[in-house]
Protein backbone atom coordinates (compact mmCIF):
# COMPACT_ATOMS: atom_id res chain seq x y z
CA UNK A 1 0.00 0.00 0.00
CA UNK A 2 1.70 3.34 -1.00
CA UNK A 3 0.96 6.62 0.71
CA UNK A 4 1.40 10.13 -1.08
CA UNK A 5 3.54 11.71 1.74
CA UNK A 6 3.88 15.02 -0.25
CA UNK A 7 3.10 16.59 -3.48
CA UNK A 8 4.64 19.87 -5.17
CA UNK A 9 5.10 21.30 -8.56
CA UNK A 10 6.84 18.42 -10.33
CA UNK A 11 7.43 16.49 -7.60
CA UNK A 12 5.63 13.77 -5.58
CA UNK A 13 6.95 11.48 -2.53
CA UNK A 14 5.76 8.14 -1.87
CA UNK A 15 6.97 5.80 0.88
CA UNK A 16 10.01 7.70 1.05
CA UNK A 17 10.72 7.79 -2.70
CA UNK A 18 10.56 11.02 -4.96
CA UNK A 19 9.17 10.94 -8.53
CA UNK A 20 9.51 13.75 -10.96
CA UNK A 21 7.92 12.63 -13.85
CA UNK A 22 4.05 12.17 -14.08
CA UNK A 23 3.24 8.91 -12.90
CA UNK A 24 0.35 6.45 -12.69
CA UNK A 25 0.06 4.38 -8.65
CA UNK A 26 -0.96 1.02 -9.46
CA UNK A 27 -1.43 -1.57 -6.08
CA UNK A 28 1.39 -3.27 -6.32
CA UNK A 29 3.79 -0.79 -8.35
CA UNK A 30 4.80 2.65 -9.26
CA UNK A 31 4.64 3.58 -13.18
CA UNK A 32 6.95 6.83 -13.66
CA UNK A 33 7.79 8.60 -17.05
CA UNK A 34 4.42 8.68 -17.91
CA UNK A 35 3.34 10.46 -20.79
CA UNK A 36 0.25 10.75 -22.66
CA UNK A 37 0.08 11.03 -26.14
CA UNK A 38 -1.25 14.56 -26.79
CA UNK A 39 0.90 15.70 -23.75
CA UNK A 40 -1.90 17.90 -21.74
CA UNK A 41 -4.94 15.92 -23.10
CA UNK A 42 -5.37 12.67 -21.41
CA UNK A 43 -7.19 10.14 -23.88
CA UNK A 44 -8.51 6.50 -22.92
CA UNK A 45 -5.33 5.52 -25.25
CA UNK A 46 -2.68 6.98 -22.25
CA UNK A 47 -4.68 4.76 -19.69
CA UNK A 48 -4.43 1.27 -21.43
CA UNK A 49 -2.15 -0.32 -18.32
CA UNK A 50 -4.78 1.19 -16.20
CA UNK A 51 -7.92 -0.24 -17.99
CA UNK A 52 -6.16 -3.96 -18.06
CA UNK A 53 -5.60 -3.52 -14.23
CA UNK A 54 -9.24 -3.06 -13.69
CA UNK A 55 -9.24 -0.97 -10.68
CA UNK A 56 -12.56 -0.44 -8.95
CA UNK A 57 -11.16 3.44 -8.43
CA UNK A 58 -9.50 5.65 -10.85
CA UNK A 59 -8.38 9.18 -9.09
CA UNK A 60 -6.75 11.67 -11.95
CA UNK A 61 -4.99 14.71 -11.07
CA UNK A 62 -4.58 17.49 -13.76
CA UNK A 63 -2.09 19.06 -12.62
CA UNK A 64 -1.06 21.92 -9.77
CA UNK A 65 -2.99 24.07 -12.25
CA UNK A 66 -5.46 21.83 -13.45
CA UNK A 67 -4.06 22.28 -17.20
CA UNK A 68 -4.32 18.87 -18.47
CA UNK A 69 -7.72 18.35 -20.25
CA UNK A 70 -9.81 15.69 -19.95
CA UNK A 71 -11.01 14.26 -23.55
CA UNK A 72 -14.64 14.45 -23.52
CA UNK A 73 -15.78 11.20 -23.81
CA UNK A 74 -13.26 9.60 -20.97
CA UNK A 75 -15.02 9.35 -18.12
CA UNK A 76 -18.39 7.83 -20.42
CA UNK A 77 -15.70 4.96 -21.57
CA UNK A 78 -14.26 4.19 -18.37
CA UNK A 79 -17.49 3.53 -17.09
CA UNK A 80 -18.04 1.67 -19.67
CA UNK A 81 -15.07 -0.53 -18.50
CA UNK A 82 -17.19 -0.78 -15.11
CA UNK A 83 -14.54 1.43 -13.11
CA UNK A 84 -17.02 1.82 -10.58
CA UNK A 85 -16.12 5.77 -9.44
CA UNK A 86 -14.13 8.56 -11.20
CA UNK A 87 -11.91 11.00 -9.70
CA UNK A 88 -11.02 13.78 -11.67
CA UNK A 89 -8.97 17.03 -9.31
CA UNK A 90 -6.34 19.01 -9.23
CA UNK A 91 -2.86 16.93 -8.42
CA UNK A 92 -2.95 18.38 -4.58
CA UNK A 93 -6.55 17.22 -4.09
CA UNK A 94 -6.33 13.78 -5.94
CA UNK A 95 -2.99 12.70 -3.57
CA UNK A 96 -5.66 13.73 -0.58
CA UNK A 97 -8.54 11.75 -2.24
CA UNK A 98 -6.08 9.12 -2.97
CA UNK A 99 -4.61 8.98 0.43
CA UNK A 100 -8.01 8.49 1.71
CA UNK A 101 -9.86 6.15 -0.32
CA UNK A 102 -9.71 2.84 1.46
CA UNK A 103 -10.04 0.83 -1.65
CA UNK A 104 -7.34 -1.39 -2.07
CA UNK A 105 -7.92 -1.77 -5.55
CA UNK A 106 -7.69 1.91 -6.17
CA UNK A 107 -5.06 3.43 -9.37
CA UNK A 108 -3.93 6.91 -9.41
CA UNK A 109 -2.92 8.81 -12.41
CA UNK A 110 -0.85 12.00 -11.21
CA UNK A 111 0.31 15.24 -13.91
CA UNK A 112 3.17 16.73 -11.56
CA UNK A 113 3.75 19.98 -13.45
CA UNK A 114 0.86 22.51 -14.87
Amino acid sequence: MYTIEKYQFGKVIINGLTYRTDIIIFPNVIQDKWWREEGHLLTIHDLEDVINSKPDVLIIGTGKYGLMKIDNNLIEELKNLDIKKVIIEKTKKACDYYNKESTLNKVAALHLTC
